[in-house]
Parts: C-alpha cells; sequence; structure tokens
C-alpha cells in the first residue's frame, strides 16, 4: 500500500492551511481584544500559548512553501511540524473527551458530537500528516530534495 502524496499537494496544502490557520488565529484574538475586559483578560492569560501556536503554524507555512521550492531543510520543517500537530490535535481530543467524561450533570453525556468530530477533525489531520511524513522520508522524494 502506497501512501505517498505528490510534492506539489503537499507543499501546497500545508502552505494554504497555514496560511488559514494564521489568519483565522490573528481574526479571533483581534475579536477576543475588542470584546471586553473579561475577553483581555482570559487573551492575557494564553498569551504564551497563542504565540507558540503561531510559531508552529510559521514553521508549516515556512515547510510548506519550502517543500513547493524543493529547498532541503523544507522536509524536515514540515515533518517536525507534521508530528508537532498530530501530537497536538492528539491532546486536544483527549482533553475534550476527558472533560465530557468528567462533566456532572443531571442528563446523561451525549457522546455522538465528541465521537462525530474525532471523525471529522482527528482522523483526517492524522492520515494526511502520516501520509506526508512517508512520503517525505521516500527515497524518491530525498532525490528530488538533493537535486
Amino acid at each position: 500500500m502506497d501512501l505517498s502524496l505528490p510534492l506539489p499537494f503537499i507543499g501546497w496544502f500545508f502552505t494554504i492551511a497555514s496560511v488559514l490557520a494564521l489568519g483565522l488565529g490573528a481574526v479571533l484574538i483581534m475579536s477576543l481584544h475588542k470584546a471586553g475586559e473579561l475577553e483581555r483578560r482570559v487573551l492575557s492569560k494564553t498569551a504564551w500559548n497563542d504565540i507558540a501556536l503561531f510559531g508552529i503554524w510559521f514553521l508549516g507555512l515556512a515547510g510548506g512553501i519550502g517543500v513547493i521550492a524543493l529547498k532541503p531543510w523544507a522536509r524536515h520543517i514540515l515533518e517536525f511540524f507534521c508530528w508537532t500537530l498530530m501530537v497536538l490535535v492528539l491532546l486536544a481530543a483527549a482533553t475534550r473527551f476527558y472533560a465530557l467524561k468528567r462533566q456532572r450533570t443531571v442528563e446523561p453525556v451525549n457522546w455522538l458530537p465528541a465521537v462525530a468530530g474525532l471523525f471529522a477533525v482527528l482522523i483526517p489531520i492524522v492520515a494526511i500528516c502520516a501520509a506526508t511524513i512517508v512520503t517525505l522520508r521516500s527515497e524518491a522524494v530525498r532525490q528530488a530534495f538533493a537535486g
């Protein structure tokens, strides 16, 4: 079973996804900043997390652009980005499931939206990142980046 993806697809996919994530993050931060005092306090408490997330998405952007241009460093940057993204998505999913499990309500917990989110978000992200890592580690891609 061949999991490899075309390099132009990898480069453009991660470039566009990173631009969209950075843009959405900037819009969300600006809207929280304008929303009110409580939102600004929450924003100030999560500033380091936001900076780290922006840094990670900038790595994805750099890696995507580098893959498009076949820069030798791009393979390593994009692979690091993919590993980081997979870990963050898995941790976020686990945290949400744990919070849902601990939710104290009179009504039973509805697991359907959480499981649907798992299939709609987590699995595709892990799949595209895993396929990207497999592709970037292939001998054909190493030769393409070597020139």
